[in-house]
């Protein structure tokens, strides 16, 4: 090769080299762009809703309320699909990289879910015992309106002002409905009444010894502020006042008209229904919550079998336990052992509901202990183990986890329903601490907040599927990290998984196969250990709330799959904390594109080797 020839080449080399980073640096830019974008989009969703942005720990339009309407609904959803319409026009999505092209590709989905949402609406029920508005409105000004300063409490009472007209909206839904007779199950608007008069009980509603709830929280920040001097006492009094007038003028005849409609509904309402399918369109829209639920095309039948199967298979890992554990009898006999000796329960006093909550903080701090060995990304936030507030506790109802905030002032919280602690076992008590807590809900919930190279939006979503997967997944997962040592309490984490697996047999059987509440009620009790209470509660929030109690087992499975598959294609070169990094590094995804993000990350992971 002459020195010309050698030069030319060299030149060409260089120029590919030059072309090449070129390119990527066109790649990054376009891809930042895109991000920038998205925060922008998610931004501006945001300051739509006050209370979302109050959960994440924000101050922006702290003394109002969201417009709870259904045009609003609608005008979110046109903003939502106009969103889309730029992104197709703004961003080419070959230019983009892999996770760019995922966000793209998630900011269409959302786009999709919202247009459904709307679509189903008025077939949502608009108030039931489980999370609608008026427990939740409460709960959120009581846990989540931080008071720092003197406008904060004011902000607090502008929010308590708007209550009324926020749960006017909604009545009106919840009468729009009723008319073309769409009305919850019987015991749902008598648990709502219940709640309801909960909350306007005691002071300044009436004159009492004791203190409402939300009358005591507002006493207590604005005594907080008076004792660090952030008010005078003048300021203090005047406050407590307003106060005052807020809950009587606005809050109080808020919750009178939604008992007053309660009892007007009452008559109409039928006392064993069955589920979606009673109502007009039921089995499409069933089919839409399913859809929703697990992120997936499943179908009714289709998940009920999974579920009979999974029911059976759970089973069978039950009857080795009970062997091991020396008992004499069937299965049966084992449930109603484990269901009823003294031995599996606290006292239903005082002291056995904190032992309760001691229990659960013990076996956190225990497995948060071990998480550098499976997990190389780690959450930042605390947690804290907490009793539900009286005014929204009900016996038996399921344990649930709450959120932080992003920025870490205030801890995740996983709280728990201690009204009946016969409905309280010891046994599902470890694999429900390591479900809500570490590492389940709070750590992914956590970490995803925590992530910073992806957009906004995708640190604070969530899919059904993959949240409650995860935190199944994670309930076996523990058995893997040296958890459980005592069987029964094993056991109970064949409780909990089969109560998931139940959940799919009768979810399926009140919304599309026409059971009735009894119904389903007796296959829980023949399949499971679960207090009647437990049970009684878990079946009345599958009739007001279908589908959702699907995702759970089928985002597990879908997990323990990839898992599988990630193991046999790798052998000695899986990474446990690789896999799990890559499950929770994302953000919550719908399961298709979890699957999408494994099948990359093995091919991957190949060519390295």
């Amino acid at each position: 090769m002459t020195k010309n020839s050698k030069l030319s080449s060299l030149f060409l080399v260089f120029l590919l080299i030059g072309i090449s980073c070129q390119d990527a640096s066109e790649k990054e830019d376009i891809n930042q762009k895109l991000t920038s974008w998205l925060d922008e989009k998610h931004e501006e969703s945001l300051q739509t809703s006050p209370l979302r942005l109050t959960a994440l720990g924000r101050k922006d339009h702290y003394g109002e309320l969201d417009d709870m309407s259904l045009e609003a609904l609608k005008e979110e959803a046109k903003w939502m699909q106009e969103s889309v319409e730029e992104l197709k026009t703004e961003f080419d999505y070959d230019q983009l990289d892999l996770q760019g092209q995922l966000s793209y590709d998630l900011w269409i989905y959302l786009n999709e879910a919202k247009q459904k949402e709307v679509k189903y609406a008025p077939m949502e029920y608009v108030f039931d015992q489980m999370t609608s508005i008026h427990t939740r409105l409460p709960n959120m000004l009581i846990n989540f309106h931080k008071v720092d300063s003197l406008e904060d409490m004011q902000a607090y009472i502008s929010r308590v002002k708007k209550i009324d007209r926020a749960s006017g909206q909604l009545l009106d839904r919840a009468k729009s409905q009723a008319e073309r007779n769409i009305l919850p199950p019987r015991f749902a608007l008598e648990i709502v009444q219940k709640q309801s008069k909960s909350l306007i009980t005691g002071q300044p509603f009436e004159d009492s010894e004791e203190t409402s709830a939300i009358y005591g929280d507002m006493k207590k920040k604005i005594g907080a502020l008076l004792e660090s001097g952030s008010i005078s006492e003048e300021e203090a009094e005047e406050l407590e006042q307003a106060s005052k007038d807020a809950l009587l003028k606005a809050f109080k005849p808020s919750y009178e008209k939604l008992i007053a409609w309660t009892e007007t509904e009452l008559p109409n309402t039928e006392e064993t229904p069955t589920g979606a399918s009673r109502h007009d369109n039921g089995a499409e829209y069933y089919n839409y919550r399913l859809q929703a639920s697990t992120t997936t095309d499943l179908t009714a039948d289709e998940i009920h079998s999974i579920g009979l199967k999974e029911v059976e298979r759970i089973q069978e890992e039950m009857k080795l336990i009970k062997e091991e554990v020396g008992f004499d009898g069937d299965l049966q006999d084992f449930f109603k052992f484990v269901d009823s000796d003294d031995q599996f329960y606290f006292s239903n006093t005082d002291e056995g509901r904190q032992a309760y909550l001691d229990l659960a903080t013990k076996y956190i701090d225990e497995i948060t202990v071990k998480l550098p060995d499976y997990f190389g990304i780690l959450p930042k936030a605390d947690l804290v183990v907490k009793r539900v507030e009286p005014f929204r506790e009900q016996d038996g109802a399921p344990q649930h986890y709450m959120a932080g905030t992003p920025d870490g002032s205030r801890p995740g919280t996983y709280y728990v329903h201690l009204s009946d602690m016969t409905s309280m076992d010891k046994t599902t008590l470890e694999g429900v601490a390591y479900h809500e807590g570490n590492p389940g809900h709070h750590m992914q919930i956590s970490i995803a907040q925590e992530l910073e190279d992806i957009p906004k939006f995708r640190t604070q979503g969530g899919y059904n599927a993959y949240v409650e997967g995860w935190a199944l997944y994670s309930e076996k997962l523990a058995k893997e990290m040296g958890q459980y040592e005592n069987p029964y309490y094993d056991f109970g984490r064949l409780v909990n998984e089969i109560w998931r697996a139940i959940r799919l047999v009768v979810d399926t059987g009140l919304h599309s196969k026409g059971w009735k509440e009894a119904d389903a009620i007796r296959y829980f009790k023949e399949n499971s250990s679960i207090s009647d209470n437990a049970i009684k509660a878990e079946v009345r929030r599958y009739m007001v709330i279908p589908g959702q109690a699907t995702g759970y087992k089928i985002g597990m499975l879908k997990i323990v799959e990839l898992r599988n598959k990630a193991e046999e294609e790798l052998g000695e070169n899986f990474d446990i904390r690789a896999f799990h990094d890559l499950i929770l590094g994302n953000g919550a995804l719908p399961l298709n594109y979890l699957e999408k993000q494994v099948d990359s990350w093995i091919e991957k992971n190949k060519k390295s080797v």
